[in-house]
């Protein structure tokens, strides 16, 4: 079962270093011929929604959430989804409006996406429910959803049918949200920016007290200092250093009111700064349970105009036939700016050997995956054509790291080379200056 909660974006630190391994994972086990060729529907819910009940004679306020359709290969495309909304279980707990693309069906509605994305949380269906008149806390109902498309390798898609579903509960409570804020592009390093921070909540009880987390990239040199804040700075080789700061409030947020800073947020961009984000999370004091956490958190994307030059250097190395050498390739980052993928969690870059004729790699370093020529898969760690080496999910500025590998002399030939790259694991080095240095050689006698 496949469940999200929708607009959460990957946090900072140790999840962002989850996905890099998950990611590593797939990665040593590329898609095979048959998987090439084979395709899968999934539909992304959020797993609950809690909605607050009418009060006073007044009507229940609204809530919404997105419903997306996708499915997976690329190699297809996939058209005319149908997905099928059931919500035959909210009689008597809640109400639902259904959207323009969606027509409405006995205790259901069947909801047309005309073009199918490959994976990702781009959202074609947005749904508003309230709770019923005479709802009481506590009442609970399920929606489930199906789904069907054109395409595949089969000509039709459907989902996994009894595999989605959102679990809808009338509640009471505070409910904080944090108000929209606005990318920064193309900041200089050295620029102070303000982040015009706001919380309000939108529950129908107080919030007696709340907390207020931040979490500032390496790139972020200072932020404002809160005397309700405590600070601390994390920094080794495994994750990318961070500022985190605590901030509690001990004052009531009534319903409907909203709280800032007691001065503005500022962020300073640092000399190495480029794709830096600031998290920042709210909840309730108390042990009070917020009634909608999609809205409690946000990963504020603040870009600088900087650059990386990545770059890679080969070797040269010789010996006779049947003796084994040491080559050594070095991926560097000279800089001004670190890089980090804290979004995704990928490999900021990979080193790709492609290992020189009459010659074979006998042993391969930590973090090198065995590949045929075409990048596919190769069954064996030592002796494939190629290998693809990846760094970790950041880089910091003025850095080296090198890969040694062993390598089996076969056969002597004069000039011999296998090319050596670095490049990104998807897309292109668009923060690099100098792509010219993201190639080289290792020689052979």
């Amino acid at each position: 079962m496949r469940r999200v909660s929708v607009g959460r974006p990957v946090r900072l630190g140790a999840c962002a270093v989850a996905a890099a391994g998950l990611l590593a994972a797939g990665l040593a086990s590329p898609a095979s011929a048959d998987d090439q060729q084979s395709d899968q529907l999934w539909i992304i819910v959020p797993y609950e929604q809690k909605l607050p009940p009418g009060t006073g004679g007044e009507e229940p306020e609204p809530r919404s959430f997105g419903v997306s359709l996708h499915h997976d290969n690329s190699n297809f495309t996939v058209t005319d989804g149908e997905v099928t909304v059931d919500v035959s279980e909210l009689a008597g707990v809640a109400e639902v409006t259904w959207p323009e693309n969606c027509a409405p069906s006995g205790a259901g509605a069947v909801c047309h996406v005309p073009e199918v994305p490959v994976t990702g949380n781009d959202e074609q269906i947005r749904l508003t429910v309230r709770a019923a008149d005479g709802a009481v806390a506590g009442a609970q109902g399920r929606i489930t959803y199906e789904a069907t498309a054109t395409g595949g390798p089969q000509g039709t898609l459907t989902a996994p049918r009894e595999s989605f579903e959102t679990t809808v509960t009338v509640a009471s409570g505070p409910d904080l949200a944090i108000a929209g804020i606005d990318p920064i592009e193309r900041a200089e390093p050295g620029d102070d920016r303000t982040i015009p921070f706001e919380l309000t909540n939108n529950g129908n009880e107080s919030a007696h007290g709340f907390t207020v987390r931040l979490m500032a990239s390496y790139g972020l040199k200072e932020m404002t200092e809160y005397d309700a804040c405590t600070y601390t700075r994390s920094s080794d080789d495994e994750y990318a250093p961070m500022t985190h700061a605590t901030c509690s409030f001990d004052r009531v947020l009534a319903p409907g009111e909203s709280f800032r800073l007691p001065r503005p947020l500022k962020v300073e961009f640092a000399r190495h700064a480029l794709a830096e984000r600031l998290d920042i999370d709210v909840e309730p004091g108390g042990g009070a349970e917020d009634l909608d956490h999609h809205d409690n958190y946000v990963a504020l994307e603040l870009g600088a105009d900087n650059t990386a030059d990545f770059s890679v250097t080969g070797d040269a190395v010789s010996g006779a036939a049947g003796e084994t050498v040491t080559a050594r390739l070095t991926f560097g980052n000279s800089g001004p700016a670190w890089f980090g993928n804290l979004g995704s969690g990928d490999p900021v870059a990979v080193v790709q050997l492609n290992v020189p004729e009459g010659t074979t790699v006998t042993g391969v370093p930590s973090g090198c995956i065995p590949r045929t020529l075409s990048g596919g898969y190769h069954p064996r760690r030592t002796g494939a054509p190629r290998y693809d080496c990846e760094l970790p999910y950041w880089v910091p500025e003025k850095v080296e790291r090198s890969y040694v590998f062993s390598l089996r002399i076969d056969t002597v030939t004069s000039g011999t080379t296998g090319a050596v790259s670095v490049r990104p694991g998807f897309g292109t080095f668009t923060f690099d200056p100098n792509p010219a240095n993201n190639t080289a050689v290792l020689a052979v006698n």
